[in-house]
């Protein structure tokens, strides 16, 4: 199967990568990111550990693997309505907080608008370009709070 894009060819932006590296343990990470999410104008709907959930499963031995699915229901409903209800299957906007080392925690995120948009989900047109940077300041947002606190931003 070949790609229809070559994935080395796009960038940090292409993909809206957003990370940062904070000093302190996971569960406080976990809160800190949910507390700057809020702040930003996110709401929580979804969390869960992938890592507790594979190391109670498939003895898979993780070290702390957090999702916190971050969402604005107002550019969630339009992002429906504009990607013709496909934009779903990547809902929501996913901030991950991973353990790199003791007392080390990286938070990653992708932007799920710009994604759509590269995967052929999402018109490429004025409004889907009017709600990637929309969504765009808000995780901004929250990276620079998150950002205030950091030791790395990678």
């Amino acid at each position: 199967m070949s790609l229809p894009i070559d994935p080395t060819q796009l960038t940090d932006e292409d993909i809206g990568e957003e990370q940062v590296t904070l000093a302190m343990d996971h569960e406080d990470a976990i809160e800190f990111v949910r507390e700057c999410c809020l702040e930003a104008g996110f709401g929580i709907p979804v969390e869960f550990s992938p890592s507790d959930m594979l190391n109670e499963k498939v003895d898979a031995d993780r070290d702390p693997y957090y999702v916190l699915g971050a969402c604005n229901p107002k550019m969630a409903n339009r992002a429906l309505a504009l990607s013709e209800k496909q934009i779903g299957a990547l809902f929501p906007c996913n901030m991950i907080i991973w353990e790199k080392e003791p007392g080390r925690q990286q938070v990653y995120h992708v932007s799920i608008m710009r994604v759509a948009r590269l995967a052929g989900m999402a018109p490429d047109n004025d409004e889907w370009a009017d709600l990637v940077a929309a969504t765009g300041d808000l995780v901004d947002t929250c990276f620079e709070q998150l950002r205030a606190e950091a030791v790395d931003t990678d």
